[in-house]
């Protein structure tokens, strides 16, 4: 196999959508990959990559025609493929336009989410608290308080990604509890820019800077009629909860793929010592294809909301993440002191694999999730 290629999915009859992230991801993106590691937000390639269609081709057409989500997952591997954070910012935008149009609520299904398909306005996700909270491992951080024409929101984020100040995200708060004892969540689209809103920014990771991470201050914030996409929440999250996982594997494609290439790039000078060391990337490239191969299975149904299904999308989620150590690892030693340096490549993608295997749902989440949802599903 050519080094340059991607799995068989990616790399046969690319489709128009493919040819133009490749362009991107090998042009503009390639020469800004390390500014971005280091803390450079792609504003502009983001806009190309959404102008493009890359982060909207899952979404349902105008006319009906549900959306393409392996096409979007192999979007995204084409950009992770260069820049695992750039392919995470993808997600973001990608989930945030799930979050509109999913909502059924006219106020963010018409012009709002016009501009965010076309890449004029771009937001991401708030759920990796009550992704949490949900598996009962955190508390819910935020908490809404009913008042006249909407809620008030109070509470802090500390990890939210794809922001700026003039930027958007899906976000989930507890609704305080009415005179009968009972309690809900309430999910809405939190603007940055908002009376209440403040930005602050979060301590110095080791990678993936440049993802426009902060920490998101609410006190008193209003949330109107307009910029509620479910109450209550967990209906609404049991319906999208595979596509928002399932996208993620577009990231692990990429990175997987991007360290099998830089392993085949030294081949030539360093196979005859390479050869004795495991996780080859023969060996690589098998595994990966028949994941990807798996995850197209899975994005023909992304609504699914049987147990069965998001047990099978959760297992692929935690083995691309599972590989990405594996690949970024082994492309490591491949390299040798080459692949050690600050500026490689290879040793960016070792954190961005890091960061596939922690960002919410992290391995150990994924597998509790598993186990938790696996016993529900035995008989009694």
């Amino acid at each position: 196999m050519n080094a340059a290629d991607l799995p068989p999915e990616l790399s046969t009859q690319p489709t128009g959508l493919i040819k133009a992230v490749r362009a991107i991801a090998q042009g503009p993106l390639a020469s800004q990959a390390y500014a971005i590691d280091r803390g450079a937000y792609p504003a502009d390639i983001l806009k190309q990559l959404a102008a493009s269609g890359a982060m909207s081709e899952h979404l349902t057409r105008a006319d009906g025609t549900p959306g393409d989500y392996g096409q979007a997952i192999l979007a995204m591997a084409e950009a992770s493929k260069v820049c695992g954070a750039t392919g995470f910012m993808m997600w973001c935008q990608c989930v945030a336009g799930l979050y509109m149009q999913a909502s059924g609520n006219p106020a963010l299904m018409g012009e709002r989410l016009a501009r965010h398909i076309a890449g004029e306005t771009l937001g991401g996700t708030g759920l990796s608290n009550p992704m949490k909270s949900f598996a009962q491992i955190e508390a819910l951080l935020l908490k809404a308080t009913p008042v006249e024409g909407g809620y008030l929101v109070n509470g802090t984020l500390p990890w939210v990604s794809n922001l700026a100040p003039d930027h958007y995200f899906g976000a989930i708060a507890s609704v305080q509890l009415d005179e009968s004892g009972a309690g809900r969540e309430m999910m809405f689209m939190l603007r940055c820019d908002a009376p209440g809103v403040t930005l602050k920014t979060c301590p110095e990771f080791s990678g993936m800077e440049g993802t426009g991470t902060y920490s998101v201050h609410c006190k008193d914030l209003f949330v109107g009629t307009d910029d509620v996409v479910a109450d209550p929440a967990k209906p609404y999250i049991a319906r999208i909860r595979g596509g928002f996982v399932l996208l993620q594997c577009g990231i692990a494609a990429g990175v997987v793929q991007g360290a099998i290439d830089s392993m085949w790039a030294v081949e030539g000078q360093l196979g005859h010592v390479n050869q004795f060391l495991e996780d080859r990337p023969n060996e690589l490239q098998a595994e990966l294809d028949a994941l990807v191969a798996r995850v197209m299975k899975l994005a023909d149904t992304p609504f699914d909301t049987s147990t069965e299904y998001f047990i099978d999308v959760l297992d692929a989620r935690a083995h691309g993440a599972e590989l990405c150590m594996r690949a970024a690892n082994s492309a490591l030693m491949h390299q040798g002191a080459r692949g050690y340096l600050m500026h490689s490549e290879v040793q960016r993608r070792v954190r961005e694999a890091q960061f596939v295997a922690i960002v919410t749902p992290a391995i150990k989440h994924l597998r509790k999730e598993i186990a938790r949802l696996s016993a529900e599903e035995m008989p009694a």
